[in-house]
């Protein structure tokens, strides 16, 4: 089945030619730039200035992403400490590791990567849409990923990627707002490109004039209500479950994700080393590799999801679990998803059957 558009097109297929190369110029200059460039590795203490100023909401109205991105994150925080000074039990962090890893690792999977960045399966009816983007605590804008992860599939480990792991951990550990925000002088149609990007996820989008005045596409006040909707509801609905002991320790695991997430890209490209198996990792166009845990706990086999981008599918293999397809599958069958990509037969006849044609090759040409 196919989707109804395509963001980055699959690895495998051939150039769409000037079309492409427009859309790749247009990526490389779609994100502002930090105050060291994109050309060279930044030291730590520059990274950590560029960081406050780049959150400093008082030196321009325009910082309020980046600083409200680390005001949900660090506003999990306290949950942690109660959790341990109050609601502390073993079934608790049973609860809160499965919560964190498994359920927001999936839906990361699901929302911001497949459908938000790649538009790998659309939604029947936008009900679905919203109940999928709610699924679990909000702790990432989808301005801030989606965009920037665009940007990290045109130029991967080259000037410009967001998070080059080639840089260090980090780079990749501060990016969303060193190196992931919009650029702020965006002409009003490369603007409405960028608007193309995201307004499919439904959030509510700034005219030319209010991104002007904000700097970003989504509205500080629309964004802060959907938060703070989507936090009060299951706040809710874990204490009518289990109590506070219940609520504060799945809020309390979700600030484990919201910082855990920042180091996936880094360690998702082998820490800026080539760590690809034979075998394993088929993409050999950048450094991204297949680990057994991001994949296992949240669908996220990330070397074939470079290979295929916009597959709802990433566990090509027979041993590659992969709970976001599972979810994404289960939606098709029930209507609720009218259409999606799947490229495992394309992997498998493209890469993987003639690996192990080869591999037989070679063993009867030993003998």
């Amino acid at each position: 089945m196919r989707a109804m558009g395509q963001s980055i097109r699959d690895l495998d297929e051939p150039s769409a030619g000037p079309k492409a190369a427009s859309g790749i110029s247009f990526l490389k200059r779609v994100l502002e730039p930090p105050s060291y460039g994109w050309e060279q590795r930044p030291s730590n203490a520059q990274m950590w200035r560029e960081l406050a100023s780049r959150v400093n909401i008082f030196a321009s109205r325009k910082n309020w992403l980046g600083f409200t991105n680390w005001f949900w994150t660090l506003a999990l925080a306290p949950f942690i400490v109660l959790f341990f000074a109050y609601y502390f039990s073993w079934w608790g962090l049973v609860v809160g590791f499965l919560y964190s890893m498994v359920g927001m690792g999936t839906y990361g999977t699901i929302w911001l990567h497949r459908y938000g960045t790649h538009k790998a399966f659309t939604f029947s009816h936008p009900v679905w849409r919203f109940v999928t983007r709610n699924l679990v605590i909000k702790v990432v804008p989808e301005e801030i990923y989606i965009i920037s992860h665009l940007v990290h599939h045109a130029v991967p480990e080259k000037p410009g990627d967001p998070y080059n792991a080639t840089f260090g951990g980090l780079y990749c550990f501060l990016a969303d707002s060193l190196h992931q925000p919009i650029a702020q002088d965006l002409s009003r149609e490369e603007y409405a490109r960028a608007v193309g990007f995201v307004e499919h996820t439904g959030i509510i989008v700034n005219s030319y004039e209010q991104y002007q005045r904000w700097g970003s596409i989504a509205h500080p006040v629309w964004m802060t209500a959907a938060f703070a909707f989507n936090w009060l509801f299951w706040y809710a609905a874990f204490y009518l479950i289990g109590g506070h002991a219940l609520a504060v320790t799945i809020f309390g695991s979700a600030h484990i994700w919201a910082v855990g997430i920042r180091t996936f890209n880094f360690a998702g490209h082998g820490g800026g080393e080539d760590k690809r198996v034979e075998g394993v990792d088929f993409n050999r166009r950048d450094l991204s590799i297949n680990q057994y845990w991001p994949g296992y706990v949240a669908g996220e086999w990330h070397n074939n999801h470079h290979l295929y981008p916009n597959s709802a599918r990433a566990g090509f293999l027979w041993w590659q679990f992969d709970l976001a397809w599972v979810y994404i599958k289960t939606l098709s069958r029930l209507g609720m998803v009218s259409s999606y990509h799947d490229h495992r037969p394309r992997f498998l006849a493209r890469h993987w059957q003639p690996y192990v044609e080869a591999k037989k090759a070679a063993a009867s040409s030993a003998e």
